[in-house]
């Protein structure tokens, strides 16, 4: 028996992407989980920054997962946002890596969250690009 939906057929692997976004979740909640404990240890640690910083990190790491779920479910624009959402977390965090008012801890964190932001940038957009050629 044939497959006759056209998404079905549209649809590319999005397992690395979901992974890659799965990946930026559990690394955002273990930033979270970080902070909490350095505010009791290491209060200079967890400065008013970093946790404004890490709050609007968190609601992507919210908003990201569901356009993955549209995503593999053949919308194009989720993917699309997928790529963009990614790309602005990738610049944001770069950029503010490089300001003195984080951690030192944080930085490398935000520099991790850059290279994870990228590659899925990346994937996505070759996921993009297979869709639409095909």
């Amino acid at each position: 028996m044939v497959n006759s939906n056209p998404v079905a057929r549209r649809a590319p692997n999005l397992g690395l992407v979901t992974r890659l976004v799965y990946g930026y979740v559990g690394l955002t909640a273990a930033t979270l989980v970080a902070l909490a404990v350095l505010s009791v240890l290491a209060p200079q640690q967890a400065t008013a920054e970093a946790w404004g910083h890490q709050v609007i990190v968190a609601i992507f790491a919210v908003v990201l997962p569901l356009r993955v779920r549209a995503a593999r479910r053949g919308s194009d624009r989720a993917l699309r946002a997928v790529t963009i959402i990614a790309l602005v977390v990738a610049v944001v965090n770069l950029v503010e890596a490089f300001l003195p008012a984080f951690p030192l801890w944080m930085r490398v964190v935000m520099v991790a969250v850059v290279l994870l932001m990228a590659a899925l940038a990346g994937v996505a957009t070759g996921r993009l690009a297979a869709r639409t050629t095909s």
